[in-house]
């Protein structure tokens, strides 16, 4: 599929595998989820309703999570806030912050920190 926007999102951890990984396995259960322990990446596509609104590729690197969304106009802003909610809840004890910014250079929304329940 192809899509009009991208927003990427690089979350500051120590434990970017871990997140991801947790991410992914918990999506897995709505949408179409992988991930792949040994190159330390994965996917998320957004087809829950048979429709898919959008996609996230997900990458380690040395002390981030790299999220990076893939949606038309209209999805954009609603798949931050539902990957980036997920994560930064995910992430509450490592105070983990969310914050996208758009292929045109715009700051998109920001998630987290969530406090530790």
């Amino acid at each position: 599929m192809t899509f009009t926007r991208t927003s990427t999102a690089r979350v500051a951890t120590d434990r970017p595998a871990r997140y991801g990984k947790q991410l992914t396995s918990h999506f897995g259960n709505k949408i179409t989820a992988t991930w792949d322990a040994e190159a330390q990446n994965g996917s998320l596509t957004f087809d829950r309703d048979g429709q898919t609104t959008g996609t996230a590729d997900l990458t380690c690197e040395p002390e981030h999570l790299v999220l990076t969304l893939r949606a038309d106009n209209e999805h954009v802003e609603r798949l931050e806030e539902v990957a980036g909610r997920h994560l930064a809840r995910f992430g509450a004890k490592d105070q983990l912050v969310v914050s996208w910014v758009r292929d045109d250079g715009q700051p998109g929304t920001t998630q987290g920190p969530c406090r530790p329940e």
